[in-house]
């Protein structure tokens, strides 16, 4: 039934939701295109989050409360892809199609073929279980790095003792490369792969890491701060091909310059948890909102 009324409301809501563009001088002129508008695609979830593209033509995004991750075409279509999906959150493809999951309730990252099959590529930590891994992001040379709130404990024990930022290299093995963030939940590569940016949600910062050639990363520093009233935290993230980070925080998503210039906000309908680009040229920025999946189209593609 859920998805009755989820293709339903796509079918007749493939609509544009005006919203306003929040800009400082200069801004977003050169990203947003003149008139362009916030569109909603689907909608009638519980709470939309980890949005991936699959480079074809389906935009996949996890429902938490509803355990479950769904898939949306450009035309509204929405499909069932794995259920239970352990609570999933963050997704992300990586090279050969396969998807890469951070769950919840199942406390692990894994990597679920087309076909559905689930393989666990990371559990615990030095004995110890993870706390609920968030997002995550995949590296040039195929490492996975993967934040651990302990958001999704839903009551459990918690056994890490510090809320950190995982790396899974391509062999297999599980390091931690950050220690020193209170609740780190959005997370992506600059394009040259030498920073990890880290958005803490409770400190409302972002952070930014470099990467050294062994995959661990430096001490971090203070990139950005979110100075907003609007309900929301820094969460999800992606990036352009030119560099500038896209966050999604109270009032919508915020853009960044590489060097950390607040460019404007993208205002969207509803409290925003997650955002990456898709479309055949990369150029449309998908939003997750609460109930609903969004869409704009901007000037500069996502980067891949």
């Amino acid at each position: 039934m859920t998805d009755y009324i989820a293709t339903l409301s796509a079918a007749f809501m493939l609509l544009s939701v005006s919203a306003a563009l929040a800009q400082e001088a200069g801004g977003l002129d050169k990203i947003v295109p003149e008139g362009a508008e916030v569109e909603r695609v689907a909608t009638g979830f519980t709470f939309t989050e980890g949005p991936a593209w699959d480079g074809k033509r389906h935009l996949y995004f996890s429902d938490i409360p509803e355990n479950v991750i769904k898939r949306v075409d450009e035309s509204g279509n929405v499909g069932v892809f794995v259920e239970p999906s352990e609570k999933s959150n963050g997704l992300m493809f990586d090279a050969e199609g396969y998807l890469i999951a951070c769950r919840h309730r199942g406390r692990d990252v894994v990597r679920i073929s087309p076909e559905g099959e689930v393989e666990v590529l990371a559990a615990s930590y030095n004995g110890k279980r993870l706390n609920s891994p968030n997002d995550c992001i995949i590296a040039a040379d195929g490492a996975i790095y993967f934040t651990d709130p302990h958001y999704g404990l839903e009551g459990r024990p918690r056994e890490q003792e510090v809320e950190g930022v995982y790396r899974i290299a391509p062999d297999g093995s599980l390091t931690r490369v950050i220690d020193d963030m209170t609740r780190p939940n959005g997370l992506f590569i600059s394009p040259d792969g030498k920073t990890l940016y880290v958005a803490d949600s409770q400190e409302k910062k972002l952070r930014a890491y470099t990467l050294l050639p062994d995959g661990s990363a430096t001490a971090g520093r203070d990139f950005a701060v979110f100075e907003t009233e609007e309900r929301g935290s820094p969460d999800g993230m992606t990036l352009d091909a030119e560099g500038n980070i896209y966050c999604t925080d109270g009032g919508g998503v915020w853009v960044f310059d590489p060097q950390g210039k607040h460019l404007g906000t993208i205002k969207t309908p509803e409290v925003p948890a997650n955002c990456t680009f898709g479309g055949a040229d990369r150029k449309t920025l998908y939003i997750t909102a609460r109930t609903s999946v969004y869409r704009i189209r901007l000037l500069i593609p996502g980067l891949r």
